[in-house]
């Protein structure tokens, strides 16, 4: 007899799971279906742009960006890119096969501050694989 599997929808907090150490382990990586919001220091932590190219008019890098496929949309206000997404809505350095981010170790510091700080503290999109 087979379990029912629990329905996660990333738009309904009501979904969400409370974090737990080692639940990342067994998920289908579901925060890494949100949008994710990246800042010039992250794009160069990231390897994406160099300190050197991240001096010119953010506008500028932003289209070059966009063009690129690494960010779809910029924020002038706050200064802030997202990144973009596959047409599954998966960030595009998530591994496809795996479920695990290609770029951990440069991964942008939303990321790296998920799910302490998102739309639900403490709570994660959690879905078994």
């Amino acid at each position: 007899m087979r379990t029912k599997r629990a329905v996660v929808d990333i738009e309904n907090l009501e979904t969400w799971t409370k974090y737990r150490k080692k639940l990342c382990d067994s998920c289908l990586a579901n925060c890494c279906r949100m949008p994710v919001e990246a800042t010039v220091e992250d794009l160069i932590r990231m390897g994406v742009v160099d300190a050197f190219a991240a001096e010119e008019p953010l506008k500028r890098l932003a289209n070059q960006l966009k063009k690129a496929g690494v960010i779809e949309h910029y924020n002038p206000s706050r200064a802030v890119f997202t990144l973009a997404r596959r047409a599954n809505l998966d960030c595009i350095y998530l591994d496809e096969q795996r479920r695990r981010c290609t770029i951990y170790e440069m991964r942008p510091e939303i990321c790296r501050k998920h799910p302490q700080v998102g739309p639900k503290p403490g709570y994660c999109p959690y879905e078994q694989k």
